[in-house]
């Protein structure tokens, strides 16, 4: 937390108080948002490599993968969006924004990362390095990429007790993301889902083209094998509170995390939850690191207030 108070602030008459627009350090708490698959795009990343350090993780995370990064952000969208090269895609280039940020001095007071994005939050509140971040993360994606069956769907625009309802009388079926009031994404078993979107009213209901069941019981072999991966994962107290998946209330303890972590493959993301308490934990400006807008949409919407920022790549990153 960030306060120039005191003097300065004593100062200032009541009548003036609107100079405080001139001080925006005063009295904030900015938490960083990384997001998660489905944020890709094609290009993403390429003016990092113009950053000798940020170029340095490319080429570190290329040894590591066995595949290079840059060259699967800057082809087709078809490959880049399988998820065995998103998700360590989205960490390379998430995470080298944080580390450009950091190096100009910047530090946030809070961190949160929507599925994938939580890993990128880990690393940027020190509780792993890089390389087990990006090992981790490489895991996980070929996991989830061999695993199969099952259906996700987007619904748009819903009664929330309606849906509550239907998916508590419907077996096989539940929410993977809660990403806000008028936006979830339900998992399950196909037949389960279809009935869910044929039975709740909804502005747009849109199956999603994905290999699996995420954030579901059909991810449970894939957890488990998982899992034994990321017991032995050394992880570290976080320098800067996390606000996990799984368990949205912050925290900066070490195998807390960790167990939020384990359960994040088969539990659903609460991202609803998580915005919710950005008022409560004082959070007055909210920076998305990472392509695309998809965090800063949804916050937007749900919650009034708060400042906004993207940072996708180089030119914001000098703006």
């Amino acid at each position: 937390m960030r306060i120039i108070v005191c003097r300065e602030f004593l100062a200032i008459p009541p009548s003036k108080r609107y100079l405080l627009q001139l001080h925006p350090q005063i009295m904030t708490k900015t938490i960083w948002m990384f997001p998660g698959q489905g944020s890709q795009s094609t290009g993403m990343g390429q003016d990092l490599l113009n950053i000798p350090t940020a170029k340095a993780k490319f080429d570190q995370a290329s040894e590591i993968l066995g595949w290079s990064v840059s060259d699967r952000c800057n082809g087709d969208i078809e490959t880049l969006s399988q998820t065995r090269y998103t998700q360590p895609c989205l960490y390379v280039v998430e995470g080298a924004i944080a580390d450009e940020l950091k190096a100009q001095g910047k530090t946030p007071d809070y961190v949160a990362g929507h599925s994938l994005g939580e890993y990128v939050a880990l690393y940027a509140a020190g509780v792993f390095d890089f390389e087990t971040g990006l090992k981790l993360v490489q895991q996980r994606a070929n996991l989830m990429n061999q695993a199969s069956g099952g259906k996700m769907a987007a619904l748009i625009g819903f009664k929330r007790d309606e849906l509550n309802a239907a998916i508590a009388e419907t077996d096989g079926v539940s929410l993977a993301n809660d990403n806000s009031s008028a936006q979830v994404v339900i998992t399950g078993e196909p037949d389960a889902v279809d009935k869910i979107m044929t039975t709740v009213k909804a502005k747009r209901a849109i199956p999603l083209a994905v290999s699996g069941a995420f954030h579901s019981p059909y991810m449970a072999d894939a957890a488990e094998e998982f899992n034994k991966i990321l017991t032995e994962a050394p992880f570290s107290n976080a320098a800067i509170p996390v606000l996990s998946n799984t368990d949205p209330a912050a925290t900066s303890d070490a195998a807390a995390l960790k167990n939020r972590l384990i359960a994040q493959m088969t539990g659903s993301v609460r991202w609803r939850e998580t915005m919710g308490n950005f008022a409560g934990d004082g959070v007055t400006e909210a920076i998305e690191i990472g392509p695309g807008k998809v965090l800063t949409g949804l916050l937007k919407r749900e919650h009034k207030g708060i400042v906004l920022q993207n940072i996708t790549g180089l030119e914001a990153l000098n703006g």
